[in-house]
């Protein structure tokens, strides 16, 4: 009984530093993943007020009326 107990200590010391090496490695890229998609959620949140802004300066000048600059001419 010794023996065995001896032998899996021995497996389980062999073992430890890759099972530390995978569960590093699941951290780093869960945390790439959520930083990604986080990412993603910002650059479309930033894309929907840019466009809302861009609407409303439409509308604006539309309500202002025409141009008071005139449209180039023709070359």
């Amino acid at each position: 009984m010794s023996s065995f107990l001896h032998e899996g200590w021995m497996i389980l010391a062999a073992l430890l530093p890759s099972i530390g090496l995978l569960y590093l490695f699941y951290v780093v890229i869960k945390h790439m993943v959520e930083g990604d998609r986080r990412e993603r959620a910002a650059l479309r949140e930033a894309d929907r007020a840019e466009a809302a802004a861009e609407a409303a300066a439409a509308r604006r000048s539309e309500a202002d009326g025409p141009s008071a600059v005139p449209p180039e001419a023709p070359r």
